[in-house]
């Protein structure tokens, strides 16, 4: 082999060799990523969790009256599939960029819409292309919290808490949605179009559920029974209804109607809500006004 091929042999395998044997470190503030339904809504959140490893967090390494990137590495990124209602600030479907500036007596949440920033921004962070800045009272908290969690708390269908909790501080940042509005549109839509049975029911369910519309319900009820028969879970939501109206004889009824189709089909756990929405509603129905 000549000169020119040996330089030629040397140059290739310190090219594989490069392209070869990389070595991938674990991160120290490893990747997360939430997804969480409120109610019909979508969240999800990205973010990277860096921990105290001994060292002083609020004040120190996430000092007060400076910019902070909610997280390490690249920005922490909030994904709505709705548009959703944070503290007073209406937030429209889409990913945001999540930044905050802690002060000793308030935090400000900062949603923002340049998502492309690796952490801070630094001196491409540009205050106008902020959606909004919210101010958060910081709650001090008993439980010692060594990596920086962001989680959700206080879930029902319309509302919940994001919490951004590191050593004793926790951010509690208040999240509201329509659901109803978005629930009220689904079934006017739904039932506009071909209704099933099931679609019927169903909207006579979430009626019943949010304690809405009873009268409604029923008649739904009475639509989804005609296209489609009788069922337990029929039944069921009618004793509810039923019992809601203080009808507590016609609700035994329906209940003993549900009990037994479930007791056919094997559904027990019908058999003993059955079971016991009777003898709860029996004493009700005897009881003098």
């Amino acid at each position: 082999m000549g000169k020119l091929e040996n330089n030629i042999f040397f140059i290739l395998l310190l090219s594989a060799i490069s392209t070869t044997a990389q070595i991938t470190h674990p991160k120290l503030s490893p990747f997360s990523t939430i997804k969480q339904d409120i109610g019909l809504v979508k969240i999800t959140v990205e973010y990277s969790r860096p921990s105290a490893r001994g060292r002083k967090i609020i004040g120190d390494l996430v000092p007060y009256d400076r910019i902070w990137r909610v997280g390490a590495n690249e920005s922490t990124k909030f994904t709505t599939s709705h548009s959703i209602k944070i503290g007073e600030y209406v937030l429209e479907k889409g990913t945001y960029a999540l930044y905050t500036i802690p002060h000793k007596d308030r935090w400000e949440v900062i949603f923002h819409k340049n998502t492309t920033h690796w952490g801070d921004g630094r001196n491409d962070y540009k205050a106008d292309e902020d959606v909004f800045r919210l101010n958060i009272q910081p709650e001090k908290v008993n439980d010692w919290q060594e990596t920086f969690l962001i989680a959700f708390n206080h879930i029902d269908h319309n509302s919940a808490v994001m919490d951004w909790i590191w050593e004793h501080t926790k951010i509690s940042i208040p999240i509201e949605v329509d659901t109803h509005r978005m629930m009220l549109t689904q079934i006017d839509t739904e039932l506009k179009s071909n209704p099933t049975a099931m679609s019927y029911y169903q909207a006579a369910r979430y009626f019943q559920e949010q304690d809405v519309n009873g009268t409604k319900a029923l008649k739904l009820l009475a639509k989804a029974e005609k296209k489609g028969g009788k069922t337990y879970y029929i039944h069921r939501i009618r004793s509810l209804l039923l019992a809601k109206n203080g009808q507590y004889k016609s609700a035994i009824k329906e209940a003993q109607a549900s009990l037994r189709i479930a007791d056919s089909l094997g559904k027990d756990e019908f058999v003993r809500m059955n079971l016991k929405n009777i003898e709860f509603w029996s004493r009700q129905g005897n009881k003098k006004p």
